[in-house]
């Protein structure tokens, strides 16, 4: 093992911290048997756990823990690997630590948010990564779970938290946004083309308390004839509102710069999206590392100092596979992008 990848040893397993692909509809993962109440079954998992085949020994990030599925596959797979897990909510780190017990030496779980990267690794006592996973989105135990709030089919008090441990929820989003926050939350988060509609009939309506409430309110503004089709009237609005409490597009940039600087070369970071929001914010930040934000004329020699950090594993997007679909309807949107990290290099030198 390199002098520079650090094994650590895991300091805290419960550390607290501050706190258009569209998956809500199919509701991702299905029942597993890691946790009751929490379950997971890992989306593309043949091709999460060939990623990292020829990473360098030591930890690789798991940056959504969730029920740690793509986490055991990947300490099975691979014994000179360890995983340094991290999840905001704090019963899907009770239901990794469960799932992976057996591997108890070679996993520290910290709870914290993934833009937190450099506080949970300090914590965790690991200097640099071998890699890094983030599979985005909400998990299917945070919508199977009525009492959580996230799911419009399940009557429930707003909620949508990851984090409970944080006061910022759905109800402050949907009873305390003004009308125009609104709107831009349901168009650039969900996409929601009657977001105008849908704002104008939420304020209407306040104050609204449930799951149900808020799920009737928004069909009843969306015109009947678009109501028959593209699955749930409510699916994107949902998703809206999730996105804006949990602050995902928000701190996804910084989270996906810091895995990058904090991987050792020959690491690889792989990231699956279900939604083209997530997907852009990978797409950008990726390009960006790629070509060190270089400047200078397309087809010139690079006079502006840019240095590459990494080099795309594949330039289009991986998608599961028919036969996966069929089986698991909650991967049909999944995207995998996968960078791997190289040695800071210029433009010109390449």
């Amino acid at each position: 093992m390199s002098g520079a990848l650090v094994r650590g040893q895991c300091v805290s397993n419960s550390s607290s911290d501050d706190s258009n692909f569209e998956n809500d509809d199919p509701e991702r993962e299905p029942p597993g048997d890691s946790l009751p109440g929490f379950h997971h079954l890992p989306v593309m998992a043949s091709e999460i756990v060939a990623v990292f085949a020829d990473v360098p020994a030591g930890f690789v990030l798991d940056a959504t823990l969730g029920g740690g599925g793509h986490a055991e596959l990947l300490l099975d797979a691979y014994p000179h690997l360890s995983i340094l897990g991290i999840d905001r909510d704090a019963s899907a780190l009770e239901a990794a630590s469960r799932r992976l017990a057996r591997f108890a030496d070679r996993v520290c779980n910290v709870h914290s948010r993934f833009d937190h990267l450099q506080q949970a690794m300090s914590r965790a006592a690991v200097d640099t990564l071998s890699g890094a996973l983030f599979d985005l989105g909400v998990s299917s135990p945070q919508l199977d779970r009525a009492e959580r709030g996230f799911s419009y089919r399940n009557d429930a008090p707003l909620d949508m938290r990851m984090d409970t441990s944080v006061a910022w929820s759905a109800s402050d989003v949907v009873n305390g946004y003004t009308e125009q926050e609104l709107i831009r939350v349901l168009f650039d988060n969900g996409g929601e083309r009657f977001a105008p509609r849908i704002a104008r009939a939420i304020i209407a309506h306040r104050p609204i308390e449930t799951t149900a409430e808020l799920a009737g309110i928004i069909v009843a503004a969306i015109p009947a004839a678009k109501r028959r089709t593209g699955g749930h009237p409510a699916k994107r609005s949902f998703q809206a509102v999730r996105i804006e409490v949990n602050r995902e597009l928000e701190i996804l940039p910084a989270a996906l710069d810091a895995a990058i600087a904090s991987t050792a070369v020959g690491g690889r970071i792989a990231v699956l999206s279900y939604h083209s929001g997530e997907d852009r914010i990978v797409k950008e930040r990726f390009r960006s590392a790629e070509t060190g934000n270089c400047i200078c004329p397309t087809g010139l020699p690079c006079v502006c100092g840019a240095v590459r950090t990494v080099r795309l594993v594949r330039r289009v997007p991986k998608t599961p596979t028919a036969t996966e679909v069929a089986g698991n309807r909650r991967a049909a949107s999944a995207r995998l992008r996968v960078v791997e990290r190289i040695a800071g290099t210029t433009e010109s030198a390449i």
